[in-house]
């Protein structure tokens, strides 16, 4: 059973919520907060907590989710060895892994329907990096 980190703030609450009844027999998810959607919480935190657990091993995949997904993207970027992308279609969730060697993909629970949120991350999870001449782009990073 394949290990996540997942984390949100509290407009994502709901999804993250479903993300892990719908998935909870296939992954094993390490939450690390909120733990409601009724209290105010700032996603860079959260975004900072999931970041230092994915980028102490190669291996580890984080999901975030916020109202839009660019805020959660935009503080987990700023972390070393981590590459989180915005994903809301299969294709572009997809080339995040393929081209990009994402390790986070991050969800707008305002933007995105929980049925295409799933499939995302199905694709997410099971998309492995492509390497080759994407590999040198992506040391550039």
């Amino acid at each position: 059973m394949k290990k996540l980190f997942i984390s949100s703030d509290h407009a994502g609450y709901n999804l993250k919520e479903l993300i892990k009844k719908k998935f909870n027999k296939k992954y094993s998810f390490q939450d690390l907060g909120t733990n409601n959607s009724k209290v105010s919480v700032n996603y860079p935190d959260f975004a900072h907590k999931l970041c230092k657990k994915v980028a102490n091993n190669s291996k580890n995949i984080g999901i975030l989710v916020c109202g839009s997904g660019m805020g959660m993207s935009m503080a987990a970027n700023r972390h070393k060895k981590i590459r989180a992308a915005v994903c809301y279609s299969i294709k572009n969730t997809k080339l995040s892994r393929l081209h990009n060697n994402a390790n986070i993909i991050t969800l707008g629970s305002r933007l995105t329907k929980k049925n295409i949120a799933f499939k995302c991350i199905e694709v997410f999870v099971n998309t492995k990096f492509e390497g080759g001449r994407h590999k040198n782009r992506v040391k550039k990073i």
